[in-house]
């Protein structure tokens, strides 16, 4: 299967008057796959590797920025887990599949979790080293309740807001939410998401879970590794929709 048309842009705004940008790549069925960016990532990259293989399989795939992020208004700083989870339902909600499937990498990857939990379209969620249990942002928060702040190389910065309302995603309801299959992908040399943090919610989750882990990857997969990925997150998809 090939894509049937260029991507498209989408500006879809999404609270006080702020928009995010996404990228609709148009498959030739009525599946539909969202992809949701890591912590200071974009919508670009891999990202866009991975929709035009999910066209490949069939699907139509959409990817977008966060605000704070990429294309999309508003600033870093003043977004949490909330303002990410109204990100992702603006952007589904403008698409208005059925079903779709999710997948988040990273910070995307807790995004895609809590997200499940809460929508009954979510038909399964991949994702690649996700963040699960709150306690793998430690080392920020201890730098937020020293300093006030705690700024990223790029400048980008978080503070105390974010963990006032991360504090209210625990990955607890996650597992009381999720009853999609899931699949996870992690280095094993990840040094940013211990993939011990992986094995732990995998065990925890009362679904199907299939769990990977890449040797001698690290949190930022090589683009081999990457493309493996890929193959074994669409066969997994495959094998899903045969049992549906």
């Amino acid at each position: 299967m090939t894509d049937s048309g260029e991507p498209s842009r989408h500006r879809i705004e999404v609270a006080d008057g702020e928009h995010v940008v996404a990228v609709h790549h148009r498959g030739p069925s009525d599946r539909w796959f969202v992809f949701c960016h890591g912590f200071l990532s974009d919508k670009s990259g891999s990202y866009a590797r991975r929709c035009r293989r999910a066209v490949d399989e069939g699907y139509h795939a959409v990817r977008f920025d966060f605000r704070g992020c990429g294309e999309a208004d508003g600033s870093f700083v003043d977004q949490a887990l909330s303002d990410k989870l109204a990100d992702l339902a603006a952007v589904v909600d403008h698409f208005g599949p059925a079903s779709y499937a999710l997948f988040g990498s990273s910070f995307g990857g807790k995004v895609a979790f809590h997200a499940a939990a809460d929508d009954d379209r979510v038909a399964a969620v991949g994702t690649r080293a996700p963040v699960t249990y709150n306690r793998s942002f430690a080392g920020y928060r201890e730098t937020v309740e020293r300093d006030g702040v705690c700024e990223f190389e790029d400048g980008r910065r978080i503070d105390g807001r974010f963990f006032a309302d991360f504090d209210g995603y625990p990955f607890a309801d996650v597992v009381a939410g999720v009853d999609v299959s899931v699949a996870i992908f992690h280095g094993a040399s990840d040094e940013s998401v211990p993939v011990a943090d992986s094995f732990e919610a995998a065990r925890a989750l009362g679904t199907d879970v299939l769990l990977e882990k890449f040797d001698a990857e690290g949190h930022i997969f090589s683009e081999r590794a990457e493309r493996r990925m890929r193959t074994r997150l669409f066969a997994w998809l495959g094998s899903e929709a045969s049992t549906d």
